[in-house]
């Protein structure tokens, strides 16, 4: 079934789940807000796609198991005729929530949130609800009516030069990389590392937001489209050149050196910037021990994480850049570096690799 209102200012949203009580748990949460409203309901992808084609809306909440067309299904349906409409997965945090919330995002899904199912009571689910769901709906519908995102369309790489924020040095020899990255991730990651056509001659760290077993799926996804091997590190584990590491979900990764030797050190510190993992840790300890060798990446992203990290690797005369705008599915993490003006060059994510191979070659 499904059901309407009126078209408004508002930000509109459809929600599609199976479970009318997961349905009836987003909208009266939505309906707290009085710049959002529920633009219809429906019970399938089926359903949803019909509704989509006869309603305009500005977000969609998408669970991923249904009966009829399951979530995956009707997200690769919508993106033939709604490039760029922002799609939120819902998905519980099993192994195979993980698997599959990794494959809606690696085929066009804008982020996901975790099913409430283990909330204590109503109020538990209303509560992360309102604390995950109604940023994300905020931000993203909000950068979908300014802005269409190219993650989810065909990349066509640019010939223009990456713009200078701050002045350029001169070249110098990369021993290792940071990669900080949030929402969008996993689609920008995925275009990234299948675009590197070979390994590189140092390591590649990254902090994406995302909790446990979903960083280990992503991992493996990587590594499967990919010439280079991406896994989530073990405590004490060297760092070898050719490969890249993601921090595991729930956990910091920081660099220590031992002897001779680059070692991975996971800690349960408090939460950086609301964020376990987050990139300021990695950037700061990878800063210390690579110092003017370092190259920090700021992806696609919501929040600030990474604009602290960013300026403790310049002033350890180190190099920041940034993903620019216009392909961010959000510009917050590469925006508040920009500002700051930490950024030696703002690129394009389909620049980015081949900035990656570029400076990889100085010798």
């Amino acid at each position: 079934m499904t059901e309407t209102v009126n078209q408004t200012s508002k930000i509109r949203v459809l929600i599609v789940d199976d479970s009318s009580v997961i349905r009836r748990i987003i909208s009266n949460t939505i309906m707290k807000y009085s710049d959002l409203e529920v633009a219809g309901m429906a019970a399938n992808g089926l359903l949803a796609i019909e509704f989509l084609k006869n309603n305009k809306v500005d977000i969609v909440t998408l669970d991923i198991e249904m009966p009829e067309m399951d979530g995956i299904t009707a997200l690769q349906e919508i993106r033939k005729f709604e490039r760029d409409l922002p799609i939120v997965m819902f998905s519980s945090l099993t192994q195979r929530g993980a698997e599959a919330t990794i494959q809606a995002l690696t085929r066009g899904a804008s982020d996901y949130v975790s099913k409430p199912t283990g909330a204590s009571d109503i109020h538990d689910a209303y509560k992360v609800l309102e604390e995950t769901l109604i940023p994300k709906i905020r931000n993203l519908a909000t950068r979908g009516r300014t802005k269409s995102s190219n993650l989810n369309n065909k990349i066509i790489p640019s010939d223009k030069n990456h713009v200078p924020v701050r002045p350029n040095r001169s070249a110098q020899k990369i021993e290792a990389i940071c990669i900080g990255i949030s929402t969008g991730g996993p689609a920008a990651l995925m275009y990234l590392f299948e675009t590197l056509k070979a390994p590189l001659p140092f390591p590649i760290f990254i902090v994406q937001h995302m909790p446990p077993r979903f960083t280990e799926s992503l991992a493996r996804r990587l590594s499967e489209i990919g010439v280079i091997p991406v896994e989530e590190p073990y405590e004490g584990q060297e760092a070898m050149p050719g490969r890249a590491y993601m921090a595991p979900g729930g956990r910091h990764l920081a660099l220590e050196i031992r002897g001779s030797k680059v070692i991975m050190v996971l800690n349960d510190d408090p939460p950086e910037n609301s964020c376990r993992p987050a990139a300021d840790v990695l950037f700061r300890s990878a800063a210390d021990i690579y110092g003017s060798k370092l190259l920090g990446i700021v992806l696609t992203g919501m929040g600030t994480d990474g604009l602290v990290g960013s300026q403790y690797i310049i002033q350890k005369n180190g190099c920041v850049i940034a993903q620019d705008e216009q392909t961010s599915v959000i510009w917050g993490m590469p925006g508040a570096v920009i500002k700051a003006n930490l950024a030696e060059g703002i690129y394009p994510l389909h620049d980015i690799p081949a900035e990656i191979v570029r400076r990889s070659l100085v010798k």
